[in-house]
């Protein structure tokens, strides 16, 4: 019998809606600041998963600029009902103090590929927006409720309102459905029907250490809704050397051979050290039915296993991505992301030079607008990652290179530019919480070079910058990093992306100087 290895979703993908069509499994996460929108994963054995659409993916239909970190798109919901997939999305623009300035939108489509519809506008009351097909066929917007005040409960509970498809607007009264379990921080509303049930599945005790997933019902949509008294359903909160920690904020489907299982986010700490920084990934796990209508996990406990029995379903592998990614082809492979802004060819060329990512130097690794950068997520903790770069600097406000990156506040940064004083040469950079520096000696002369080999070794904690002339003879470059810095929670930082490995370039007289990078190769490694 095969079995499921968690996560199922490696490296930054959080937040996860699963839905079942046919034979069909699919799954959306987040991907907040990060360009596309949105991550719809397939599978047809709960094993094996690919990404099959990304589907806010012209400007037109998202804009990020001046978006700011952990921002953005926040919490997909995927449903499908009567042919239609139905896709709710929060786009959180301000997230300073106790505000939270957010858009709650929804999109469809007829086929999961897309193309999907431009987002309609629905509400702004609060996010983790879920859009419920009932079986009289009236549909109903749940979201969290968002509480400002002083003195108040921020997560002030799920509420719900009607949508009208006709009117293509939210109608009648808003109601409060539900304000959690004693854990608190309710929000994440996932709403299923079974034996005439209405159940809420609701993600609890926020995204971080203190993460659960919480199960209630009622004979009514509107409730009251009854908690299992055993809640909550999944939780690592007391468990904190488990390996799946943060796990809750899930969603339920039934097999077609009448299997439950379990979606639900968690994350992976570095040996000895409450710091995750691959993110937030997915898992699956079997659930099950107790006989009073409530779930369990399978095998007992509330906590995730690593590995469980996947179902009873034929296997149905995908072809692996390749190591190495020798930009042949005329659009960017579906692993990569840019940041905020779409990849169009006034800054990203895959064509002008056939075989190389073309790069225009645009604003600093600090901005939130018009950076030109290209990346795809850490997904070990013991992985290399090489790129070759053809870049002429002029002076020092041209760079380009290889980066280690969580936001503009927390980086790591191997470039090539030119001064004055060393010419053309490597130098690595680094910005912790804000405060950028260049460590002493860490500056390699690279005159001459036409090819600029740049590598980065990831083993846990322990990051390493290299380069080369030819790509045989490597030099470290700097000191070792700790890639602890490049979590969520470092020194009390409230972050909920993940790593990304990027190739960038930066112009910061205006010139827009361009990079031409030859490949890039990523091969990680499984503990």
């Amino acid at each position: 019998m095969s079995v499921i290895h968690n996560p199922v979703l490696r490296g930054f993908n959080p937040d996860a809606s699963m839905l079942r069509v046919g034979d069909d499994y699919y799954i959306a996460t987040s991907t907040f600041e990060w360009f596309p929108g949105v991550q719809i994963h397939h599978s047809r054995d709960l094993v094996n998963w690919r990404v099959i659409s990304r589907p806010l993916n012209t400007a037109s239909l998202l804009d990020l600029r001046g978006v700011p970190s952990s921002g953005g798109i926040w919490a997909p919901a995927l449903t499908y009902c009567d042919g239609i997939f139905y896709l709710m999305i929060t786009t959180v623009m301000g997230r300073r103090g106790v505000f939270k300035d957010l858009h709650n939108y929804l999109l469809t489509a007829s086929d999961i590929a897309g193309p999907w519809t431009e987002p309609l506008y629905l509400n702004s009351s609060g996010f983790d927006p879920f859009l419920f097909h009932d079986d009289d066929g009236r549909k109903w917007l749940l979201n969290m409720q968002w509480d400002f005040r002083k003195g108040r409960n921020r997560f002030a509970g799920v509420i719900m309102q009607q949508f009208s498809p006709e009117e293509g607007a939210l109608v009648g009264p808003v109601r409060t459905i539900a304000t959690g379990t004693s854990i608190g921080v309710t929000e994440g509303p996932f709403l299923f029907k079974r034996n005439g049930w209405y159940y809420l599945l609701l993600a609890e005790g926020g995204t971080g250490w203190n993460h659960a997933a919480t199960l209630a019902r009622s004979r009514t949509i509107e409730g009251p809704y009854e908690y299992d008294l055993e809640y909550p359903l999944m939780t690592t909160v007391d468990v904190p050397d488990h390996p799946l920690q943060k796990a809750g904020h899930g969603a339920v489907v039934e097999t077609q051979n009448g299997e439950w299982y379990l979606s639900f986010i968690c994350a992976r700490s570095l040996p000895g050290r409450r710091l995750s920084p691959l993110g937030r990934e997915t898992g699956l796990v079997p659930v099950e039915w107790t006989e009073d209508g409530w779930l369990r996990l399978a095998g007992g406990g509330k906590a995730p296993m690593l590995i469980v029995d996947a179902p009873n379903l034929p296997p149905c592998p995908f072809p692996e991505q390749p190591a190495t990614d020798h930009f042949d082809d005329r659009e960017l492979n579906v692993q990569y992301f840019t940041l905020r802004v779409p990849a169009s060819e006034d800054w990203l060329s895959l064509t002008e030079r056939p075989g190389y990512l073309r790069l225009r130097g645009r604003e600093s690794m600090f901005s939130w607008f018009r950076q030109s950068m290209v990346g795809r997520r850490l997904a070990h903790f013991r992985c290399e990652a090489e790129t070759c770069v053809e870049f002429e600097p002029e002076h020092f406000n041209q760079m380009a290179g290889l980066t280690l990156y969580y936001d503009e506040s927390d980086h790591f940064y191997l470039r090539v530019s030119h001064d004055e004083e060393a010419g053309k040469h490597i130098a690595l950079t680094t910005t912790r919480l804000g405060q950028y520096d260049e460590p002493e000696g860490a500056v390699v002369p690279a005159e001459g070079w036409t090819r600029c080999y740049l590598k980065v070794s990831v083993d846990y904690e322990q990051v390493q910058f290299y380069c080369s002339p030819d790509g045989a003879d490597w030099q470290a470059v700097g000191p070792v990093l700790d890639l602890g810095q490049l979590s969520d929670e470092y020194e009390g930082k409230l972050g909920f992306t993940g790593t990304f490995i990027g190739l960038c370039a930066q112009d910061l007289s205006g010139t827009m100087k361009h990079a031409d990078f030859d490949y890039f190769k990523y091969a990680g490694r499984d503990s």
